[in-house]
């Protein structure tokens, strides 16, 4: 994983897989919100995640689709419309077969509206970084570090986190483990750099002496 924890882009276009990690943690959702953290999402997305028939719908299924109902009741994911013209714009029809229209069509409306996608399905990461221009894709696990980056989540709030997503079956847990400790160790690196610095100009300063 090859993030900069020091920066996340605050509006983001959510594919379905990120719309439910997100709202399996309360408290990942509220830090996130309190960051001004934006997430909308396309008409697409919305069906996946709220009008889709599951075939075997399980407990978890139904309370993340009540957050999202929610969230939405409060303003954030909002659903916007993409047309096919704007999916062919871009080249993504070619890999249709490759990836969903809930996917697809994030991707396309970031492109189109200069947000990030975010998602954790990799295929979806690999034509994002292959496709976008702007602001590129994004991760759960990257906002769960950047939130530890920026001193938004404490020590106490990660295990509460990491259980909230396991109790929802998310399969992030260790890519969630894997940030926040590289998280700490950007913030360490950044802390010694700006040290070192410190000291060369006290060196080169002579009223340090």
């Amino acid at each position: 994983m090859s993030l900069d924890f020091s920066r996340f882009h605050k509006l983001n276009v959510t594919d379905t897989c990120a719309v439910w990690n997100i709202l399996s943690s309360r408290i990942l959702y509220a830090r996130a919100k309190e960051a001004s953290v934006e997430f909308c999402c396309t008409r697409f997305v919305i069906y996946e995640s709220l009008l889709k028939p599951r075939k075997r719908p399980k407990a978890s299924d139904h309370e993340l689709q009540e957050r999202l109902q929610k969230a939405r009741a409060n303003g954030d994911f909002g659903d916007h419309d993409l047309s096919i013209d704007d999916l062919q714009d871009i080249g993504l029809l070619k890999n249709r077969k490759r990836l969903g229209k809930g996917e697809l069509s994030s991707i396309a409306f970031a492109q189109k509206t200069r947000q990030a996608f975010m998602t954790d399905d990799q295929k979806a990461r690999k034509l994002a970084d292959e496709v976008m221009t702007e602001h590129g894709c994004q991760t759960t696990p990257h906002l769960f570090g950047w939130l530890f980056f920026s001193m938004q989540l404490t020590d106490a709030d990660k295990h509460q986190v990491i259980g909230d997503l396991k109790d929802m079956g998310s399969c992030l847990c260790p890519h969630m483990e894997d940030a926040y400790n590289l998280a700490l160790q950007f913030r360490l690196t950044m802390w010694q750099n700006n040290n070192i610095v410190g000291d060369e100009r006290n060196d080169e300063d002579p009223r340090s002496s």
